[in-house]
């Protein structure tokens, strides 16, 4: 078996509109091969780019159609590709397009001595993070007294990390973090906790951690004596 590759100007989603972008198809000779779609990245955030990646195309294709859903419905059609005039043209579901773009989409192919072939891919969009914030019960104490801190989110769904001097924390015995990670407990406090503290949010698409810079001047939890 032998495998090709092209590159095309067809119809992608990008961005939550349909825009003409390059595709990058693949196929191979073997027979066998089914056309399939992927969609990159799996999980999408929106208002960002992300592309459906076909596989196994034929040779020689005509036409490339669009549809939203998992079948070749006219009443759905995104857009359609014609490979000799290069010409895209918007189908009936172009203005219906919405940031609520998850769902299937199926790809018709037209080859003159095969006909048509059909494929559907899956787009997961998730919404991106938004900024959290950092609590703490008492951002200046002394050695041995407590303190609480906690990540505030309205985002549900997320995973949270805590990170101490720009590396992730290493729990020891007198930190206990919740259940859900939002808090984190230290009791007793040392010294050596007076350090930069952020805390990550992320879902399977984005991440954001507070504070945002790359550089922090402040310091959420110090130590006197």
């Amino acid at each position: 078996t032998s495998v090709k590759t092209q590159e095309a100007s067809v119809p992608i989603l990008t961005g939550f509109s349909l825009l003409p972008a390059s595709l990058l198809a693949f196929w191979g000779l073997c027979t066998a091969a089914q056309l399939t779609i992927e969609s990159v990245p799996f999980n999408a955030v929106e208002g960002k780019d992300v592309l459906l990646l076909v596989h196994n195309t034929r040779e020689n294709l005509l036409v490339y159609r669009w549809f939203k859903g998992e079948r070749s419905v006219e009443s759905f059609g995104i857009a359609t590709y014609a490979m000799t005039t290069q010409v895209n043209t918007p189908g009936p579901a172009h203005s219906d397009v919405t940031q609520n773009d998850s769902g299937f989409y199926t790809l018709q192919t037209m080859n003159p001595d095969l006909g048509s072939e059909e494929a559907s891919g899956q787009l997961h969009s998730t919404e991106p993070v938004t900024w959290p914030s950092i609590q703490a019960t008492n951002t200046t104490v002394t050695e041995q007294e407590s303190v609480v801190l906690t990540c505030l989110s309205a985002d549900t769904g997320i995973s949270i990390r805590w990170i101490f001097n720009n590396q992730s924390l290493w729990l020891m015995e007198r930190m206990n973090p919740s259940q859900d990670n939002r808090s984190l407990s230290i009791d007793p406090v040392r010294r050596e906790d007076a350090r930069e503290c952020q805390c990550e949010v992320s879902n399977p698409a984005s991440s954001s951690k507070w504070p945002p810079q790359s550089t922090v001047t402040s310091t959420f939890l110090m130590c006197q004596e």
